[in-house]
């Protein structure tokens, strides 16, 4: 299963100014298999601790926070020799082990020729509660779920992949049926590693539902362990309902409509710990397209995201039959939340550090799906269902604040009048290459 990240964590491999690398992300997205792997292909050896399960290397990090006694200590524990030339040292579930992530600090410091790689499945809420954590001194990377190539790779339709990069729009239009096909497929099946390894090994779409069912148990589960008792039901509640909330028309999230009277300040833990453990994505609403974007962000206005669309579809208890289709349903299922997820999971995966917002008029009457800053630009994403190409939104915000680029995602094919271009929402991942 190859992903799109490991092209970065090379890059830090061979870097003469690297930084222990921390990868955050929810549970289930693949972080330590994607770790294993990297030091599988790319070093000598694998030193891997997971301070979850492997209690005793607590211990280590207690007396002090000398390197050289650490790795000496390792090398017994393990019976292994550490050459820091070509040895991956992995620190999984690093949250569970303050005195392991401040360790980190000294790697950096005092013993920058060690390759370190930590991660942690709330790690994100790690960082936001503990002052000691080593601000600059290492590199984060966000690892996300499978995005769409990612998906076609993983299944075996590296040839589709292959096509896109080209750039031949002649040869990409002939193939565009088995683009909507598989990309249904993925609308389905989404980019958790688990629910994508048992669709490609068993194509049994039944299978792969009882997988992400296992996987929300898993986080429901999780709630319970890692989050304040009074804090719990409002988490619950949180997380339950942003099916409904995806599927109004205007998707503004609205506490009342979770419970009556219900009200921002009492969600506020809740819903932060859902942000900071990856299980959600909050995307404010700007109020001037003006750059920078965060500067006219209105935190009090959102919508949020799942992680992922697969558990999406599995909480909205998406049919199979609505998959299987001969049309193209699908794509506008429950007022079109599903491509809106989907559009955000690529926007995310392309670059984990790309501010995304969305924007409505001061009548709430026009909305940009979402609105998001490259190249000191402003870019407007229009979200459209099926072929459907008529964006009065789009139209009037190109009049009134005349971006330099604007795009309109849906099934049509490719192309560019002035200054907006169509791009399918299956050749997303090619977003910044059609548009640079």
């Amino acid at each position: 299963m190859r992903r799109n990240i490991t092209e970065s964590l090379l890059q830090w491999k061979e870097s003469s100014e690297r930084k222990p690398l921390i990868i955050q992300g929810a549970r289930q997205v693949g972080k330590t298999w994607l770790m294993k792997e990297f030091g599988r292909n790319f070093y000598a050896s694998t030193v891997y601790i997971n301070f979850d399960d492997m209690r005793i290397f607590h211990d280590l990090f207690i007396p002090d926070l000398n390197i050289k006694r650490i790795i000496a200590s390792l090398e017994q524990i393990m019976r292994v020799k550490i050459n820091a030339d070509n040895t991956l040292i992995i620190f999984d579930e690093i949250q569970e082990c303050n005195r392991a992530l401040v360790s980190l600090k000294y790697f950096c410091e005092n013993a920058p020729e060690y390759h370190i790689i930590a991660a942690g499945s709330f790690l994100g809420v790690a960082i936001h509660e503990d002052n000691s954590f080593p601000v600059g001194k290492v590199e984060i990377k966000t690892l996300y779920p499978l995005n769409f190539f990612e998906f076609l790779t993983a299944i075996g339709e590296e040839g589709l992949v292959e096509a896109a990069v080209t750039q031949d729009y002649a040869y990409i239009q002939g193939l565009k049926n088995r683009y909507i096909e598989l990309l249904k497929h993925y609308y389905y099946t989404g980019g958790m590693p688990e629910a994508v390894l048992t669709f490609a090994q068993e194509r049994n779409l039944e299978r792969v539902r009882e997988v992400q069912h296992a996987i929300i148990a898993g986080y429901s589960a999780d709630f319970s362990k890692h989050i304040s008792a009074a804090d719990i039901p409002k988490v619950h509640l949180l997380w339950n309902s942003i099916p409904a909330q995806l599927a109004k028309e205007k998707k503004k999230f609205v506490y009342s409509d979770i419970k009556q009277g219900a009200r921002a300040r009492e969600y506020e833990n809740a819903l932060g710990w859902l942000v900071k453990s990856g299980l959600v994505y909050k995307i404010n609403r700007v109020s001037l397209p003006g750059l920078p974007l965060i500067s006219y962000e209105e935190r009090e206005h959102f919508k949020l995201y799942m992680l992922d669309i697969g558990l999406l579809s599995a909480k909205t208890n998406l049919d199979i039959s609505t998959l299987l289709a001969p049309d193209t349903s699908l794509f506008r299922h429950f007022k079109g939340a599903l491509s809106e997820q989907y559009v955000l999971q690529e926007l995310k995966s392309l670059d984990s550090e790309l501010p995304v917002f969305y924007w409505t008029n001061a009548k709430n009457t026009s909305e940009i799906d979402f609105i998001i800053q490259k190249w000191d630009t402003v870019i407007p994403l229009e979200v459209k269902a099926e072929t459907n190409l008529k964006a009065k939104s789009l139209t009037s915000f190109m009049e009134k604040h005349k971006p330099q680029k604007a795009v309109r995602a849906s099934l049509s094919d490719y192309k560019q009048h002035s200054n907006i271009y169509e791009i399918p929402l299956y050749l997303l991942e090619r977003l910044f290459q059609y548009i640079g």
